[in-house]
């Protein structure tokens, strides 16, 4: 079993790279969808209890918000994948200022979100990593990780 993590600030292109990716073959975790972490912690339960492989849909740009997943994942016997979105805030920003107002975030947060990033690394338990590159097409590029 599979369990993804999607790493990036928000408008980097997790979710529509998700939807692209891990529609038909994951549990989708999004805390836009989900509201609550309470109900994302019954679904995380549910994932691992069933043994289904999940993605977590979040910016997950620090090393303790990952490891929370990736304990949980690898204590069960999931291997667990990450996925960092390479984007510049100037380009988030700008992306973010395109979405529809539902969807739209405050620029500051997105800002914030930059300040804390920390580059994910294999130490922390993944099995794998990757690079991932938007598009203005809205296309997207995996290159391999290097640590």
């Amino acid at each position: 079993m599979e369990a993804v993590l999607l790493i990036g600030l928000q408008a980097s292109g997790k979710s529509t790279f998700c939807r692209e990716q891990f529609f038909d073959t994951h549990v989708r975790l999004h805390p836009r969808i989900l509201l609550t972490r309470e109900r994302e912690r019954v679904l995380l339960d549910a994932c691992l209890a069933a043994r289904l492989p999940f993605v977590v849909d979040d910016t997950n740009v620090t090393r303790a918000e990952r490891g929370y997943y990736i304990e949980l994942a690898r204590s069960r016997g999931f291997r667990v994948a990450g996925y960092f979105f390479r984007s510049r805030l100037h380009d988030a920003l700008e992306r973010n200022h395109r979405r529809r107002p539902p969807l739209r975030v405050d620029d500051e947060l997105i800002r914030a979100t930059s300040a804390r990033i920390e580059l994910p690394k294999f130490a922390e338990g993944f099995d794998e990593l990757h690079f991932v590159v938007s598009h203005h097409d809205d296309s997207f590029s995996i290159e391999d990780w290097r640590d």
